[in-house]
């Protein structure tokens, strides 16, 4: 496993989604890269402060624009 096999696999490793191998090999890496284990770390800790924090009410307009914004987005065609 290398960096790149990491981040591709970061989610569902955090999920406890992964063949027990691939975890494995996961951990493996992990053992000796300290920017993937941080990576790994700080993502968890993202999830959990996420995770506890309440829900916040947007003012109208603002929800009004994200949704207009987003919609453009969506509609845009890939280059």
């Amino acid at each position: 496993m290398n960096c790149k096999g990491v981040i591709r696999e970061l989610s569902n490793y955090i999920d406890g989604a992964l063949d027990p191998l691939i975890s494995q090999e996961i951990e493996r890496h992990l053992g000796h890269c300290d920017d993937c284990k941080m990576l790994v770390d700080q993502t968890r800790k993202t999830i959990e402060i996420f995770c506890g924090s309440k829900r916040m009410s947007l003012p109208g307009d603002v929800r009004s624009r994200i949704h207009a914004a987003l919609k453009a987005k969506m509609s845009e065609k890939p280059n």
